[in-house]
């Protein structure tokens, strides 16, 4: 397992829950607004100079806090590339642990699994555009039915569960309002584009979407989702 990083606390990202936050390496998507780049692939996180915590440390930090932890968030990178991602999960939830798993759901056969072995808690699922424009703004190979797959296997599981989508400035009002009926009636969290650390050196370069129209994608989608601006 590649682990990237550990944020050793959090209050924010679990809801409920007093956790920790573990960054895997490798996404088999390259969004061009992504602030996580070195987390993306092995060769630009070894590039960036950052080392690897081997697992048996990471497995030690948690033994340590059995008492102040109640959860584990996996993200990444993406976690469902990880080879070994369902044992990782399974060593977590035998330490007692609850479980948040993020994803930008292009595995809806690694989700199924975790779905399936009652291994997850709290699921959040990136939604990156309306499906006309995905494999555009992830520059993936990722197919429409993976994703509608996805948001099915969440919704129905009965796990609470969120979606998220960052404020890129190319998306439209119309790519919102396309995003919201993939997920009536669901927690949809938006949350604005951190242009500074983009992937892209010309996203970099952009401004952030303008709060009217954020406004507006808001009013919008309150009629079929219960989407709220994240800080």
């Amino acid at each position: 397992m590649f682990i990237g990083g550990l944020e050793k606390t959090t209050l924010i990202d679990f809801p409920g829950k007093i956790a920790c936050i573990v960054f895997l390496v490798n996404c088999n998507f390259k969004c061009p607004y992504c602030y996580n780049k070195e987390l993306t692939a092995f060769k630009l996180f070894k590039k960036s100079g950052r080392q690897l915590i081997p697992e048996e440390e990471f497995f030690s930090f948690l033994k340590s806090k059995k008492n102040i932890l109640d959860g584990v968030v996996i993200t990444g990178g993406e976690p469902t590339c990880s080879p070994g991602i369902i044992l990782f999960v399974e060593k977590i939830r035998s330490m007692g642990f609850a479980v948040k798993f993020d994803s930008n759901g292009s595995n809806p056969k690694i989700l199924k699994e975790l779905i399936d072995k009652k291994l997850v808690d709290y699921f959040a699922m990136d939604l990156k555009a309306p499906l006309s424009k995905y494999k555009e703004i992830t520059r993936s190979a990722v197919t429409k039915k993976n994703i509608l797959d996805s948001i099915e296997l969440l919704v129905n599981s009965n796990i609470p569960c969120e979606f998220r989508t960052t404020l890129f400035p190319k998306l439209l009002v119309k790519d919102f309002e396309e995003m919201a009926l993939l997920i009536p009636n669901q927690k949809w969290f938006l949350q604005e584009m951190d242009p500074k650390h983009a992937y892209e050196a010309k996203v970099r370069r952009m401004k952030p979407m303008k709060k009217t129209k954020i406004d507006k994608i808001i009013k919008l989608a309150k009629l079929t989702t219960k989407i709220e601006l994240r800080n």
